[in-house]
């Protein structure tokens, strides 16, 4: 890596929990936007990776298959020169373990969870040369590729919804001098639908799933840690469209988003006056607009990359993709079967019996999108309503509550 290479660096990352992997992954873009990146999940898939010559090497001492401190081993044994910098990372710093790496001389030893902070300043340190110019455009759309099959494409591999909570402002409230306040920052992201999906699926990952789901999100930041939650939110606002900016598009992102709040209200307000999980049925009122919100995301990046958008397309978009971009993301970042039970309940109940976690969450989402101006009597004379024995008073208090 020289300041007279032209090529950009590759850099290997080796870690078991992907949404680690995913926040290392954006951090490095960050800091080297044309880095070449090779992820993998364990360590016989690292040591195979090693064959490219990476010019950097991120791993977890606790890989599965081969650990990182074997990984290093056999790196430092093939005597490459220069020495290849390693950056070793791991859940022990007891003085042992720390020792028993310092022979194979790891550029840095970093105790998880990770300070990003200094994680950000080595990199700089061993990507960037001073003076040097990285140039990273956008890369462009493929020759007659349509928005339909971009959407299509995208659906499997989307990063959710944008941002909305002010992420800096929250850590900095919720941060005092012993670490942060898991209460206030839960208070100042809790209407944050894709933080609150990210956090609650990280705390639910194979690394962490014990004494069952999280299905909450100050559960979540309690499961996770101070360090963990800020590194995860942090991480967040690296991505590219973190934020949607096109002002058709963050006018819609904002009817889906102040839906997502009305429901969750709606279902909280519902849970508590049933003796309900409240903070559960918030979530999951939160969380069930994230595809709509995920796809205007991706109409954002169409749009960046050089693609024509007109009102139309995001209509159609929204109407065809919406609830399948949903889907996929509450399926690939394993959300809690009872969550995506609810959240379905918010659009159909499904044959059976129903739960009152379920017939409230319905509740709510016809409540959400009552017309303006219009009464509760509808409601309250529904098959949802009757089965909670739901009266048009309560309705209408919680109408007024909410609103």
């Amino acid at each position: 890596m020289s300041a007279a290479d032209p090529i950009p660096p590759c850099v290997l990352i080796a870690e078991g929990d992907p949404w680690v992997r995913d926040m290392l992954s954006e951090m490095l873009l960050s800091v080297r936007c044309d880095a070449r990146l090779q992820v993998c999940a364990d360590g016989p898939q690292a040591l195979a990776a090693l064959a490219s010559q990476p010019d950097l090497i991120i791993a977890a001492r606790e890989l599965p298959g081969i650990d990182g401190l074997d990984l290093l081993r056999n790196v430092r044994a093939k005597g490459r020169k220069p020495v290849i910098p390693f950056i070793l990372m791991s859940n022990r710093s007891d003085t042992a373990s720390v020792r028993e790496a310092i022979p194979l001389a790891p550029t840095a030893y970093l105790s998880k969870p990770l300070n990003m902070d200094s994680l950000r300043h080595r990199l700089e340190a061993l990507l960037v040369h001073v003076g040097e110019q990285i140039a990273c455009p956008v890369q462009a759309l493929l020759p007659g590729l349509t928005l339909p099959r971009f959407l299509e494409q995208k659906r499997a591999t989307a990063d959710g919804g944008p941002l909305f909570a002010d992420v800096q402002a929250a850590l900095k409230r919720a941060l005092h001098p012993h670490g942060l306040d898991l209460k206030v920052l839960e208070a100042d992201v809790r209407n944050d639908p894709q933080i609150t999906a990210v956090l609650i699926a990280a705390a639910n990952s194979a690394a962490l799933h014990r004494e069952g789901s999280v299905t909450g999100l100050l559960q979540a930041l309690n499961k996770l840690g101070s360090i963990q939650s800020m590194n995860l939110i942090l991480g967040l606002t690296l991505k590219r469209s973190a934020r949607v900016r096109d002002p058709e598009l963050a006018r819609h992102a904002e009817h889906y988003w102040n839906l997502s709040l009305r429901t969750a209200e709606f279902a909280s307000g519902l849970a508590r006056q049933l003796g309900l999980d409240h903070e559960r049925c918030y979530c999951a009122g939160l969380l069930h607009c994230l595809g709509d919100l995920a796809v205007l995301r991706c109409l954002q990046e169409w749009q960046l990359a050089g693609g024509a958008l007109e009102a139309r397309d995001i209509n159609k978009s929204l109407e065809d993709f919406g609830a399948a971009f949903g889907s996929a993301l509450r399926t690939r970042w394993r959300l809690p079967l009872t969550l995506r039970e609810l959240i379905a309940a918010i659009y159909q109940l499904g044959g059976g019996v129903y739960s009152r976690e379920i017939l409230a969450m319905n509740l709510a989402g016809q409540m959400a999108r009552l017309p303006e101006g219009q009464g509760v009597e509808r409601l309250a004379e529904g098959k949802t309503a009757r089965l909670l024995k739901v009266e048009a008073g309560d309705l209408a208090r919680l109408v007024k509550i909410t609103l």
